[in-house]
């Protein structure tokens, strides 16, 4: 009844939290995949460290393809904490959720999820509402 959450990354994730890993010394986690800002549209993979970054001070950081000339690009990504997901159960029970404004789902089941972190937008379904808390996605407590 709706626990898992699926997530659709962009990129090959446990290669890169290996990369990452390998590279910072200290263990990178994937988080989810969404825009670093509220208001974006393009999505990125965000991924966590418990330990803030020597150099740049953040904890998350996002990869993405820039639209412009493909290239990999990365970003902070610490704003993922202040962000509220919306997710709703899929054909098979897991929770989905729209990566950014224009990811629209919709499901067999008759739920839909639209508007990333822009808005949330549905089909009058349940929606379970999610934040990030220490590189976890967690259940908003009312």
């Amino acid at each position: 009844m709706g626990g898992t959450i699926k997530h659709i990354p962009m990129f090959d994730t446990d290669k890169i939290c290996e990369l990452y890993s390998e590279k910072d010394g200290v263990p990178v986690k994937y988080v989810c995949t969404t825009t670093p800002t509220e208001q974006g549209t393009n999505s990125a993979d965000v991924f966590y460290r418990a330990t803030p970054h020597p150099e740049f001070g953040n904890r998350y950081f996002g990869l993405y393809k820039s639209q412009g000339t493909g290239n990999l690009m990365i970003t902070n990504a610490d704003a993922v904490e202040g962000f509220e997901f919306g997710l709703v159960e899929d054909d098979e029970g897991t929770l989905q959720y729209s990566a950014d404004r224009w990811d629209y789902k919709q499901f067999d089941n008759g739920n839909m999820i639209d508007g990333g972190r822009a808005y949330i937008r549905s089909s009058g379904c349940t929606i379970h509402r999610h934040v990030v808390r220490d590189g976890e996605m967690v259940s908003k407590a009312i």
